[in-house]
């Protein structure tokens, strides 16, 4: 029992002083430590970053081609073409441009607003009312000819691809066509007529060739119309070379009453180009009881001077009130004829 007791003895001042040992050894490696890290700085470790492709540029839009590159191959026409039994197209009246089929005056001095005139009923006191507005929307545009009187001259936009096929319709059903000729109205751009606009400011070549490639969106139309235009019509200096060069090609002019500033009257007595004004606007209001108004008012017209000529848009209420009052006309004693048999009336 002595020497078990002496032996624990023994042990515990010799576990203190190994716990004593031990202790200090880990000061001094903690102290060493701190001395490294203030000499040398402190450890770096290595950064891992990720490097992503950069994105891919937005590329700014390729030029665009020239219009004749961009469009199909022009139409060539090299041989009648009929709807029903009205003509669209006489290879004589057209010369085939880059553009497309051009009307022209034959070398036997047919012209086209002879040869593609709707057919007009005899009577003493005529009226003539054009539609215009026609091939933008299929809807209206068929609802016109579904319920317009034959007598009615239609007015076709040049922009719609399937212009054409509606025009062929129009003169299958036996109406007269024009076409619109966009010009630049007094509040451009905030009214745009669309591309290819004649414009006051712009130079002669520069608007017949606009005017060129109008032209040559269908065929089968008698006569020109303007699609806006009151600052172009206004303006003698650069409205006189496109009477001149539509005189040229055998078409007439129809001022729509747009313009009250117009000049195109004084103008197309320069140039020689067969013409005729609208009197009444049909639809600045567009509503029917304003509508039956002017169109009694050309009744009043016909009756003073023979004839009258009143313009009117694609509303359909435009449409309704011409189609219900045409069907009394003739019970009143008036004919309803397409702008040409007008125009080209004897002078008295």
């Amino acid at each position: 029992m002595a020497d078990t007791a002496f032996t624990d003895e023994i042990r515990g001042p010799r576990a203190v002083r190994a716990l004593g040992i031990s202790t200090a050894f880990f000061f001094c490696a903690l102290t060493a430590g701190v001395l490294l890290i203030t000499l040398l700085g402190p450890t770096h470790r290595p950064q891992v970053s990720l490097e992503l492709p950069p994105l891919p540029q937005t590329q700014s839009a390729a030029p665009q081609k020239d219009v004749a590159e961009a469009l199909p191959p022009p139409v060539v026409i090299d041989k009648a073409v009929f709807a029903g039994k009205a003509l669209i197209a006489d290879p004589a009246l057209i010369e085939n441009s880059p553009y497309g089929p051009l009307p022209r005056i034959a070398d036997d001095g047919r012209k086209p607003m002879n040869a593609y005139a709707g057919p007009a009923a005899d009577g003493k006191l005529r009226i003539a009312i054009l539609v215009s507005g026609l091939g933008i929307s299929a809807k209206a545009t068929n609802a016109a000819l579904t319920s317009l009187p034959a007598g009615v001259t239609l007015g076709f936009a040049p922009y719609a691809g399937d212009v054409q096929h509606w025009v062929n319709q129009a003169r299958q059903f036996g109406h007269e066509v024009l076409l619109e000729i966009p010009m630049e109205p007094f509040d451009f751009p905030d009214s745009d007529p669309g591309p290819h606009t004649l414009r006051a400011g712009a130079d002669e070549d520069s608007n017949l060739q606009r005017l060129t490639w109008t032209l040559s969106r269908f065929t089968g139309y008698a006569g020109v119309t303007n699609l806006l235009g009151q600052r172009f019509l206004s303006d003698a200096d650069v409205l006189s070379p496109a009477m001149t060069y539509l005189a040229r090609r055998g078409l007439y002019f129809y001022d729509n009453g747009a313009a009250a500033q117009s000049v195109a009257p004084q103008v197309a007595g320069a140039t020689a180009i067969p013409f005729a004004q609208s009197s009444e606007s049909l639809d600045g209001i567009q509503t029917a009881l304003e509508i039956d108004r002017h169109l009694s008012a050309l009744e009043e017209q016909a009756r003073a001077n023979g004839s009258a000529i009143g313009s009117g848009f694609l509303y359909p209420v435009t449409v309704d009130r011409i189609a219900a009052w045409a069907k009394g006309l003739q019970g009143r004693g008036f004919v309803l004829v397409p702008v040409s048999a007008i125009v080209n009336a004897p002078k008295k």
